[in-house]
């Protein structure tokens, strides 16, 4: 048990033990003896180490109170020398030590007492009664206490848990918000600026060959994919500032169409295949499944040198898989390139978190391979 310095109760405890046996001393009928008072004196500075050692406190407290009757000295009972200790040991957590110690003070006393020839009527019955009462009183108080602090700092413990629990929650929220955030910023972003490098160098070689009608084309191409990147980026903004005004729904399987016919006017050929009822689809996988076959169809574009893919969807009655197959080099980003990598980071992490399955890797003909299965029914616990 750690050693700590005494308290001002443990000092106003040693003052009420002196108190308590002087006034015993002073008002009892046999002679005072200095003796007494030193004793007093002692019971008292005993309850000033009993915070730190509680045990050799008691014990201390039973030899002197022994000690005190062996000298024949004024008789001042059990209670004004042996109290206090009884609490603070108790109180300290060693109740057993002081129910025994006062129980061996109060047999050791009703035998004494016997020997003596007092009437065993009052020493059996008020005598012991009532000490035995006092003492098993205190030790009471003192575990009772202790079990107090005890539940006052637990409680506190758990009120520090709890805090560092919300806080760390919050933390990973603000870390779950700043990948989504990332992601849909990656896929907005890249995929647009995909489309608008080539449809750029489309329209530089159409100036090359003075043909307009191509250069209005590629320019058309370049403006709806901006338009497109622009809307989805205020819906991204309105939701991180909270407006309230009505916002463009998530992209989903509904207007995958529309995205292959973005990346055919780059000069991609793109074959879109959708079997099943997907209008029943749930909005996160229908998202989900859209955002997929964008970073694919980007990757394609960017770092794959193909000139088709191949994308299906197929709804069943609890998943629905999605798989794209170009005829490019067979990687989803040459060395040194970060862009391919990343994409399909983010698009492992969004399957992820509805509890399904990616598959990426070089397709049988050649080019790269993108499959998925998402479950219909929510994400694995």
């Amino acid at each position: 048990m750690p050693v700590s310095r005494p308290t001002r109760a443990d000092g106003l405890l040693g003052l009420a033990t002196f108190c308590l046996v002087a006034a015993a001393v002073a008002t009892g009928d046999a002679p005072r003896a200095p003796a007494a008072y030193g004793f007093a004196v002692g019971f008292g500075a005993l309850l000033l180490v009993a915070r730190s050692w509680p045990v050799p406190a008691l014990l201390a407290t039973a030899l002197g109170i022994t000690a005190y009757y062996t000298l024949d000295l004024p008789p001042i009972g059990l209670a004004a020398p042996a109290a206090a200790v009884l609490f603070a040991a108790a109180e300290r957590g060693r109740a057993l030590w002081a129910a025994v110690v006062g129980g061996a003070l109060l047999a050791a006393s009703v035998a004494s007492r016997l020997a003596e020839g007092d009437d065993a009527g009052i020493v059996l019955g008020f005598g012991l009664g009532s000490e035995a009462a006092l003492m098993l009183a205190v030790v009471a108080l003192g575990d009772a206490v202790r079990h107090r602090r005890s539940l006052r700092a637990e409680l506190a413990r758990q009120v520090v848990v709890a805090a560092e629990e919300r806080r760390r929650e919050a933390a990973r929220q603000v870390e779950a918000e700043r990948l989504r955030i990332a992601r849909e910023v990656h896929d907005t972003l890249g995929h647009t600026m995909s489309v608008v490098t080539l449809q750029s160098a489309v329209a530089q070689e159409a100036l090359a060959d003075r043909a307009p009608e191509r250069v209005d084309v590629a320019l058309a191409a370049i403006r709806s994919a901006g338009g497109s990147a622009m809307a989805e980026l205020r819906a991204t903004l309105g939701t991180l500032r909270g407006d309230a005004g009505v916002r463009r729904p998530p992209p989903g399987v509904d207007q995958l169409a529309a995205l292959a016919e973005g990346v055919r006017r780059s000069g991609l050929a793109v074959e879109l295949r959708v079997d099943g009822d997907v209008g029943a689809l749930p909005a996160v996988v229908g998202t989900t499944a859209y955002r997929v076959v964008q970073e694919a169809l980007t990757n394609a574009l960017r770092h794959a040198r193909a000139t088709r893919v191949d994308v299906t969807v197929r709804a069943t009655g609890s998943h629905l898989t999605l798989e794209v197959v170009d005829d490019g080099q067979g990687a989803a980003a040459p060395p040194g390139e970060g862009g391919g990598s990343q994409g399909l980071r983010g698009m492992s992490e969004r399957v992820a978190l509805l509890g399904g399955t990616v598959h990426t890797g070089t397709a049988g003909t050649g080019g790269f391979r993108v499959s998925i299965r998402l479950p219909l029914s929510g994400p694995r616990p």
